[in-house]
Protein backbone atom coordinates (compact mmCIF):
# COMPACT_ATOMS: atom_id res chain seq x y z
CA UNK A 1 0.00 0.00 0.00
CA UNK A 2 3.14 2.60 0.36
CA UNK A 3 4.29 1.63 -2.51
CA UNK A 4 1.29 3.33 -4.27
CA UNK A 5 0.47 5.97 -2.37
CA UNK A 6 4.46 7.94 -1.29
CA UNK A 7 4.54 8.17 -5.37
CA UNK A 8 1.00 9.54 -5.36
CA UNK A 9 2.02 11.98 -2.65
CA UNK A 10 5.50 12.71 -4.06
CA UNK A 11 3.37 13.96 -7.44
CA UNK A 12 0.95 16.11 -5.60
CA UNK A 13 3.83 17.69 -3.73
CA UNK A 14 5.88 17.94 -6.89
CA UNK A 15 3.11 19.47 -9.77
CA UNK A 16 1.79 21.44 -6.85
CA UNK A 17 4.70 23.83 -7.24
CA UNK A 18 3.85 24.26 -11.24
CA UNK A 19 0.89 26.11 -10.44
CA UNK A 20 0.06 29.93 -12.30
CA UNK A 21 -1.05 31.18 -8.47
CA UNK A 22 1.66 33.78 -7.12
CA UNK A 23 2.92 31.68 -4.30
CA UNK A 24 1.75 32.51 -0.49
CA UNK A 25 4.73 34.89 0.15
CA UNK A 26 4.32 37.56 -2.72
CA UNK A 27 0.00 37.51 -2.20
CA UNK A 28 0.28 40.02 0.29
CA UNK A 29 3.31 42.32 -0.89
CA UNK A 30 3.24 46.06 -1.26
CA UNK A 31 3.26 47.73 -4.49
CA UNK A 32 5.26 50.48 -4.14
CA UNK A 33 2.73 53.97 -3.82
CA UNK A 34 5.19 55.66 -6.05
CA UNK A 35 4.21 53.02 -9.27
CA UNK A 36 1.54 52.90 -11.81
CA UNK A 37 1.46 50.67 -14.40
CA UNK A 38 3.20 51.28 -18.19
CA UNK A 39 -0.64 52.77 -19.39
CA UNK A 40 -0.71 55.43 -16.96
CA UNK A 41 3.10 57.01 -17.10
CA UNK A 42 3.72 59.50 -18.92
CA UNK A 43 6.71 59.41 -20.15
CA UNK A 44 8.29 62.39 -22.37
CA UNK A 45 11.92 61.51 -23.35
CA UNK A 46 12.56 59.92 -26.50
CA UNK A 47 14.63 56.82 -27.35
CA UNK A 48 15.19 53.83 -25.96
CA UNK A 49 15.71 55.15 -22.40
CA UNK A 50 12.63 57.23 -22.54
CA UNK A 51 11.31 55.11 -19.04
CA UNK A 52 14.77 55.81 -17.71
CA UNK A 53 16.18 58.89 -15.27
CA UNK A 54 18.69 60.82 -16.85
CA UNK A 55 20.22 61.21 -13.80
CA UNK A 56 20.56 57.85 -12.08
CA UNK A 57 18.70 55.89 -14.37
CA UNK A 58 15.99 54.26 -12.08
CA UNK A 59 12.73 53.33 -13.66
CA UNK A 60 10.22 56.04 -14.24
CA UNK A 61 7.37 53.92 -13.87
CA UNK A 62 8.04 52.17 -10.89
CA UNK A 63 9.01 56.16 -9.16
CA UNK A 64 6.55 57.63 -11.47
CA UNK A 65 4.30 59.31 -8.68
CA UNK A 66 7.83 61.72 -7.68
CA UNK A 67 8.12 61.93 -11.75
CA UNK A 68 9.73 65.70 -12.44
CA UNK A 69 10.50 66.61 -16.47
CA UNK A 70 11.56 69.91 -18.13
CA UNK A 71 12.53 70.73 -21.80
CA UNK A 72 16.02 72.02 -22.65
CA UNK A 73 16.51 76.14 -23.19
CA UNK A 74 15.88 75.47 -26.87
CA UNK A 75 12.75 73.52 -26.16
CA UNK A 76 14.87 70.26 -28.96
CA UNK A 77 15.11 68.10 -25.84
CA UNK A 78 13.20 66.68 -22.94
CA UNK A 79 14.22 65.43 -19.63
CA UNK A 80 12.59 63.13 -16.97
CA UNK A 81 13.43 62.41 -13.46
CA UNK A 82 12.78 60.08 -11.32
CA UNK A 83 12.66 62.56 -8.38
CA UNK A 84 13.25 66.33 -7.80
CA UNK A 85 15.93 65.30 -6.08
CA UNK A 86 17.31 63.85 -9.44
CA UNK A 87 16.13 66.91 -11.12
CA UNK A 88 17.88 69.16 -8.84
CA UNK A 89 21.38 67.03 -9.46
CA UNK A 90 20.89 67.90 -13.23
CA UNK A 91 20.27 71.94 -11.95
CA UNK A 92 23.17 71.36 -9.89
CA UNK A 93 25.65 71.15 -12.90
CA UNK A 94 24.18 74.75 -14.03
CA UNK A 95 21.86 73.73 -16.95
CA UNK A 96 19.01 75.92 -17.84
CA UNK A 97 15.70 74.46 -17.86
CA UNK A 98 12.18 75.58 -19.22
CA UNK A 99 8.90 74.50 -18.48
CA UNK A 100 9.56 71.99 -15.31
CA UNK A 101 6.39 69.67 -14.43
CA UNK A 102 5.63 67.47 -11.85
CA UNK A 103 3.90 64.20 -11.81
CA UNK A 104 0.25 65.08 -9.49
CA UNK A 105 -0.25 61.90 -7.47
CA UNK A 106 -4.25 62.36 -7.78
CA UNK A 107 -4.77 62.38 -11.73
CA UNK A 108 -1.17 60.96 -12.30
CA UNK A 109 -1.12 63.94 -15.26
CA UNK A 110 1.59 66.20 -15.27
CA UNK A 111 1.52 69.54 -14.23
CA UNK A 112 3.39 72.69 -14.16
CA UNK A 113 5.56 73.30 -10.67
CA UNK A 114 4.15 76.65 -10.28
CA UNK A 115 0.87 74.99 -9.77
CA UNK A 116 1.86 72.33 -7.69
CA UNK A 117 1.05 72.06 -4.00
CA UNK A 118 3.95 69.95 -2.35
CA UNK A 119 3.72 67.27 0.84
CA UNK A 120 6.95 66.98 2.15
CA UNK A 121 8.20 64.98 4.79
CA UNK A 122 5.09 62.72 4.88
CA UNK A 123 5.84 58.81 5.78
CA UNK A 124 4.82 57.55 2.63
CA UNK A 125 8.35 56.79 1.42
CA UNK A 126 10.53 59.03 -0.90
CA UNK A 127 12.44 58.42 -4.08
CA UNK A 128 16.76 58.81 -4.01
CA UNK A 129 15.61 60.71 -0.44
CA UNK A 130 14.23 59.94 3.39
CA UNK A 131 12.81 63.27 2.65
CA UNK A 132 9.59 62.21 0.83
CA UNK A 133 8.45 65.12 -1.56
CA UNK A 134 4.90 64.32 -3.36
CA UNK A 135 3.11 67.02 -5.58
CA UNK A 136 -0.78 67.56 -6.39
CA UNK A 137 -2.64 69.75 -8.63
CA UNK A 138 -5.01 71.25 -5.51
CA UNK A 139 -4.49 72.15 -2.30
CA UNK A 140 -7.33 69.63 -0.71
CA UNK A 141 -5.54 66.58 -2.27
CA UNK A 142 -2.42 67.61 -0.77
CA UNK A 143 -4.40 68.27 2.51
CA UNK A 144 -6.12 64.91 2.98
CA UNK A 145 -2.23 63.21 2.03
CA UNK A 146 -1.36 65.19 4.55
CA UNK A 147 -3.92 64.33 7.20
CA UNK A 148 -3.45 60.63 6.29
CA UNK A 149 0.31 60.22 6.03
CA UNK A 150 2.05 63.96 7.86
CA UNK A 151 4.38 66.11 6.36
CA UNK A 152 4.61 69.93 5.34
CA UNK A 153 2.73 72.04 2.63
CA UNK A 154 5.06 74.01 0.49
CA UNK A 155 5.29 75.20 -2.58
CA UNK A 156 7.80 74.15 -5.78
CA UNK A 157 10.88 76.15 -4.62
CA UNK A 158 10.77 75.57 -1.13
CA UNK A 159 10.47 71.45 -1.66
CA UNK A 160 13.31 71.98 -4.45
CA UNK A 161 15.33 73.86 -1.39
CA UNK A 162 14.52 71.08 0.87
CA UNK A 163 16.06 68.48 -2.34
CA UNK A 164 19.00 70.61 -2.37
CA UNK A 165 19.76 70.16 1.27
CA UNK A 166 20.13 66.59 0.31
CA UNK A 167 23.37 67.37 -1.95
CA UNK A 168 24.80 69.70 1.32
CA UNK A 169 24.72 66.84 3.16
CA UNK A 170 26.82 64.78 0.79
CA UNK A 171 29.16 67.78 0.20
CA UNK A 172 30.40 67.13 3.52
CA UNK A 173 31.52 64.05 3.09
Amino acid sequence: MNKIIYPIIASIVLLSGCSDTKPAHTKNMHKMFQSVSKEEATLVQQGKDKQYCLRCGMDLVKFYKTSHAAESEDGNTHYQYCSIHCLEDHLGDGINLKNPKVVDVKSLKLISVADAVYVVGSKVRGTMTRVSKYAFSKKQDAEEFKVQNGGEIMDFNSALAKAKEDFEHYNRH
